[in-house]
């Protein structure tokens, strides 16, 4: 479903240097993927929906939940990265289905990882 983007990101060598630990795979597969697709919606809708956020480009921490480790991988960490990646305009609210395909991408890359 994402092969095209996917074979995208993995030109960059920033985006490609992000894999999941095996104490973060222990983490998701202890919480399961249900969960951590709550924590992804969560973590976009507070960190990347909002039309203006203060300090973006610096909202998504590098390390710390597998979530903020996928959000890099996949260009999905900040407006400027949405819409240079994924042309998801900056300057607006996201859009219920933009968030979900963001969630989307996230949790494919997640799954990917195990």
């Amino acid at each position: 479903m994402f092969n095209i983007l996917f074979q995208k990101l993995q030109t960059s060598p920033f985006r490609r240097k992000f894999i999941l630990s095996d104490l973060d795979k222990i983490y998701v597969q202890q919480k399961g993927l249900d969960v951590i697709r709550l924590h992804a919606a969560d973590f976009v809708a507070k960190r990347l929906a909002p039309a203006f956020i203060p300090n973006d480009g610096k909202q998504t921490p590098m390390k710390g939940h597998p979530v903020f480790k996928a959000q890099h991988a996949t260009a999905c960490c900040c407006r400027s990265c949405l819409y240079k990646w994924h042309r998801i305009p900056q300057g607006r609210n996201l859009t219920q289905d933009e968030q979900k395909y963001i969630v989307d991408i996230i949790m494919y890359w997640i799954e990917k990882q195990l």
